[in-house]
């Protein structure tokens, strides 16, 4: 996610909704009973103050974080966990990979259910459903046990994932979206360098492994407080049926009514817009299958990570777990760099160009410079990483190479993010889902071979490998940027001056 909202909302509008007539009105768009926000309606969240809007940006954040911080913590606890189990270390690192398998079911609930419900009603469940499987984390004695309520547990911790973005498109007017999205991005990157950090330090504290699990459980049951006292609905379309429903019980007239009260859906056609759709647009587009397996790869190697620094740090470097929690820091840092870029310099070019291009939109090539920038470095940092991870060499090294690969990660996710919403405008919703399933399947899938890969190859020739993968696709923003254009015109999805499929409502 990221400022693409800022030419483009990803949520279905009220007049792209098929309506049928209301009371034998054909144009219900102007009709008197339509209830629709007032200039500076306070219950309009556009309207509300710039505190209360940084706030819920900052709160939707911190839930992300919440999620991420959990999806890598038990890395640092694997060993503590084959004690007590007396698993293998394929099975340890399970523990890991179901959590973010979990994100793979989530975004195709949650999501669907937060256009149906609200988003509040949503992350008031999900994660009250989450922290007690982390409380069930925390009272497992056997295998099974930990392990289902860890899938379980990423699968209800996606509710952010998918919702808290669009929380932040419900507050933000267009043209100031870009600065909070960007902020909000550091988040899902931020919180997987974290968690090994606290769970190395329950172990070197001496704690039971089952510590971490009620840590866990306490900063989820927080942000449950968090959700329950303090974050409102933000969804418009739910939020004007409240309204409708409050002028109707105060006037007593029945006349009044939202546009969503409505809408014509099947249960079949949103069924079939939830599963089925993301994956018809997805295997009819080349552009999204490239974007796709790009930014998989990107993500699966992030996550590799957590298996492969204890080889190379706490094996090699003979570091305790603490420490080793430490090395994975700079990895947050260099997201935070990035986004502090794209703040000051990349934000302010874009809406320069939009100006330039006004009326018009700007063309989604654009947003492929910075990855067009960051690719190249992408790869360079796995080598960087690959050929400094010798015993002999100060371990600050290969370190340091962290911050070059949570620059790039983070640069390159925001590019192509705004990419794929600027190129697939109406169906961005399908085209986002599709990629999140893909994405998250190679974050659960790495870590299960990162083990074997890096003890048969050595760290350097492991780290290598998937440097030359890095570089095989280093070529793909510059690709998209050429034809790109010429790739659109021949897309159904993607505007490109001519009529699109547009995306019906899903729920």
């Amino acid at each position: 996610m990221d400022d693409s909202a800022s030419s483009h909302s990803t949520v279905i509008q009220p007049e792209q909704l098929q309506l049928q007539p209301a009371n034998d009105i054909k144009h219900p768009q102007h009709d008197p009973f339509l209830v629709r926000f007032d200039p500076d309606d306070p219950a309009n969240p556009k309207t509300w103050s710039r505190l209360k809007k940084w706030y819920l940006t900052l709160a939707g954040g911190l839930l992300v974080l919440n999620a991420t911080f959990s999806s890598s913590a038990p890395s640092s606890i694997i060993p503590e966990l084959q004690a007590q189990f007396g698993f293998s270390e394929e099975v340890g690192t399970l523990t890991l990979s179901l959590f973010v398998a979990g994100y793979c079911v989530g975004p195709l609930l949650w999501g669907p259910l937060s256009e149906q419900y609200g988003r509040r009603p949503v992350f008031i469940g999900t994660f009250f459903v989450y922290m007690c499987f982390q409380i069930g984390c925390a009272l497992s004695n056997n295998t099974a046990s930990i392990l289902i309520f860890r899938f379980l547990g990423g699968t209800f911790a996606a509710a952010p994932l998918a919702n808290s973005g669009a929380l932040i498109s419900d507050i933000w007017n267009a043209n100031e979206r870009g600065t909070a999205l960007a902020i909000f991005t550091l988040a899902p990157f931020a919180g997987p360098g974290i968690g090994p950090t606290v769970a190395g330090y329950v172990v070197v504290g001496g704690l039971s492994w089952r510590w971490l699990f009620w840590i866990l459980a306490i900063f989820a049951g927080v942000c449950w407080l968090q959700i329950v006292f303090t974050i409102p609905e933000t969804y418009e379309p739910i939020l004007l049926v409240k309204k409708a429903q409050q002028l109707r019980k105060s006037t007593g007239d029945d006349r009044y009514y939202a546009s969503r009260e409505i809408e014509v859906v099947s249960f079949a056609t949103r069924v079939e817009n939830i599963l089925a759709r993301p994956f018809k647009i997805l295997v009819q587009e080349p552009m999204l299958i490239a974007i796709t397996i790009y930014m998989s790869f990107v993500y699966g190697c992030l996550y590799l990570l957590f298996e492969a620094y204890p080889i190379v740090f706490t094996i090699a470097h003979n570091l305790n777990a603490g420490v080793s929690g430490l090395v994975f820091l700079p990895l947050p840092v260099g997201g935070a760099i990035a986004v502090a870029m794209y703040i000051l310099f990349i934000n302010p070019r874009y809406a320069r160009k939009a100006q330039e291009c006004a009326p018009n939109p700007v063309p989604p090539e654009f947003r492929l410079e910075i990855a067009m920038i960051a690719a190249p470095f992408f790869t360079i940092a796995f080598f960087w990483f690959a050929w400094t991870s010798y015993p002999s060499i100060n371990m600050w090294v290969p370190m340091m190479s962290g911050l070059l690969l949570g620059w790039s990660i983070c640069l390159i996710f925001l590019a192509l993010f705004n990419y794929i919403i600027d190129a697939y405008l109406f169906v961005a919703a399908s085209a986002l889902a599709s990629n999140t399933v893909i994405r998250s399947l190679f974050g659960a899938g790495f870590p299960l071979f990162a083990t074997q890969m890096y003890d048969k190859l050595g760290p350097q020739w492991a780290s290598s490998l998937l440097g030359f993968i890095a570089l095989l696709m280093t070529p793909i923003p510059f690709v998209l940027t050429k034809y790109g254009p010429a790739l659109r015109v021949k897309s159904k999805y993607a505007p490109s001056g001519k009529p699109v499929v547009k995306e019906a409502s899903a729920v």
